[in-house]
Parts: structure tokens; C-alpha cells; sequence
């Protein structure tokens, strides 16, 4: 609306071109007003409310579930824990899904489509089966212990209800957003480019460092933004896989909402909103670096 106003159109119109705005934009703005707006501004009243105890709330409006939850020693070893996990979580997807993606990008016609395909397929099964899927495979009897006594081994290897099955699953789970989302950013990248690097002599690894990475970086800051939001709030394959010993911003939030501490959880809500903010910041600002 204020880019509309701006706007100054011939005959005195400027007026008609605000209405026009307002009524193009009014809708939007409503409904996000009610759906996301209000209720986010809700849940900030909410963490300022005083604990009763058995899900009552007092009238009164406090500091003490910020200052509690800001000075307790658990929760902001929780607060550490959460993002240090959905970074390495967010490298690791970025690693395994990078060469995917490339090849993907490079690739062409029918083959192209069908890795499509295969890259979204994950998307039509719930989390919930998938994670599953990962409890067969990880447990001391799963799969992969079983391959490995058969190879020979003693003893197997501790992958379920610790951090290590939590980091696999959800790698696993956000390939397929960070394949998509470094697909999108795969527009600037040029094939000329490349071969006139390799024509003045550049080697493979030189030109994928030097041309191919460079021109990508923008898919591969989408990608991990994308990555990381989802991991940081990420409740399903955090609570089966971690087995409730895996203690994240998210599982926490269900655990004081399961012993009707509202403001507690709505407290960690805004924290994790503000860990949002501050990766949309830090987005932004390499992005324009980058661009």
C-alpha cells in the first residue's frame, strides 16, 4: 500500500490507485492478520502470564518465565543444544543432498523428470511413517546391526533413542526441501562458464570451487534457511527417535504443555520465533552479499 502511494498517476488518479491497492491487498492482510498475527501476538500476552499451577493463569503480568527461562541453567543449555543440532542436522543435509541436486540440474529430459519424481516422492509419505521406517532400521535389532553382526561384528551400534538416530532421521526428512530449494537456486549457473574455466586450464576441483559453488549460492542459502527453520521446530522424529532422552526447544514445548504450564511453552514459542528472526536476518544479509 505505501509503494502505491507513492505512485503518482496522471489526472489526479493517485487516489483511485490506493483504493485499488487496498481492495487487492485488504484480503491478504486479513487473513493474515487473524490467522498468524493475532494468534503469535496472543501467545506473547500468554508467556507474560503467571502460572497457577493445573493450567491456571493468573491476571497478573510477569517477567519470571523470561527471567526463569533466560537464567536457568537447563534451559539455556536446551536453547544451545537446539540450534547446535539443527546446524549440524542442516550441514549434513547440505552435503548430502548438494551432489544430488547438481546432478539433477544437469540432468535432462524423461531421466530428469523421473528424478523429479523420486527427489518429491518422500514428500507424499507422513513424517510420522517415515520416522518409523528409521526406528526399524536404527534399532539394536534393525537393519543395520543386523548387517553388521553378519558381517561379523560383536557388538552392535548404539543409533536409537539418542542424538545420533535424531541427526540421521531428520537429515533424511529435509533432503528432499533442501534438494528443491538448491534446484531453485541453480538458475545462475551456466555450463559456458565452465567450460571456459576449463579451457584456460582450471582443473575439476578448481572449477567447482571457484565457478560452480559460487554461482549456487544463493539455492544453497535457501536451502539451508529452509533446513534449519524446519529442524529447530521439528517435534515428530526428535520425540520417537530421541526416545524422549534428546531434549530440543520443541519437545520441551510439548512437555510443558503436557503439565499445563502454558506460559512456559508459550515463553520457548517466542524463543524459537526470535531464533526464526535471526536466521531471516542472517539470511538476508548474505544474500545481498552474495547477490
Amino acid at each position: 500500500m505505501t509503494a502505491a502511494v507513492m505512485i503518482t498517476a496522471p489526472g489526479g488518479r493517485t487516489s483511485t490507485i490506493v483504493v485499488l491497492a487496498t481492495l487487492l491487498l485488504g484480503p491478504i492482510i486479513a487473513v493474515n492478520g487473524l490467522a498468524f498475527v493475532l494468534p503469535v501476538f496472543n501467545l506473547l500476552l500468554l508467556s507474560f502470564r503467571e502460572s497457577l499451577g493445573g493450567g491456571g493463569l493468573g491476571d497478573a503480568y510477569t517477567l519470571d518465565n523470561w527471567t526463569s527461562t533466560l537464567t536457568d541453567g537447563f534451559y539455556i543449555e536446551l536453547i544451545g543444544q537446539s540450534i547446535l543440532t539443527s546446524l549440524m542436522i542442516t550441514i549434513l543435509t547440505l552435503i548430502a543432498s548438494y551432489p544430488i541436486a547438481l546432478y539433477l540440474h544437469r540432468a535432462q529430459g524423461r531421466w530428469k523428470t523421473f528424478l523429479l519424481v523420486l527427489v518429491i516422492s518422500p514428500l507424499l509419505t507422513s513424517a510420522v511413517v517415515r520416522t518409523y521406517g528409521w526406528i526399524a532400521i536404527l534399532a539394536d535389532d534393525g537393519l543395520i546391526n543386523n548387517v553388521l553382526h553378519a558381517l561379523g561384528a560383536e557388538s552392535g551400534v548404539r543409533l536409537l533413542f539418542n542424538k545420533v538416530g535424531v541427526v540421521i532421521g531428520l537429515t533424511e526428512i529435509l533432503m528432499p526441501y533442501m534438494i528443491l530449494a538448491l534446484l531453485a537456486g541453480f538458475g545462475r549457473l551456466d555450463p559456458r562458464v565452465e567450460e571456459a574455466a576449463e579451457t584456460l586450464g582450471a582443473s575439476p576441483w578448481k572449477v567447482f570451487w571457484r565457478i560452480i559453488v559460487p554461482l549456487t549460492m544463493p539455492g544453497v542459502a535457501l536451502g539451508c534457511l529452509l533446513s534449519f527453520v524446519l529442524a529447530v521446530s521439528s517435534f515428530i522424529t526428535p520425540k520417537l527417535l530421541g526416545g524422549g532422552r534428546v531434549f530440543l526447544l520443541a519437545t520441551e514445548i510439548y512437555q510443558a504443555i503436557v503439565t499445563l504450564n502454558w506460559p512456559i511453552a508459550a515463553t520457548l514459542s517466542m524463543i524459537i520465533l526470535v531464533i526464526f528472526g535471526a536466521a531471516l536476518v542472517l539470511y538476508s544479509r548474505l544474500l545481498r552479499a552474495i547477490l
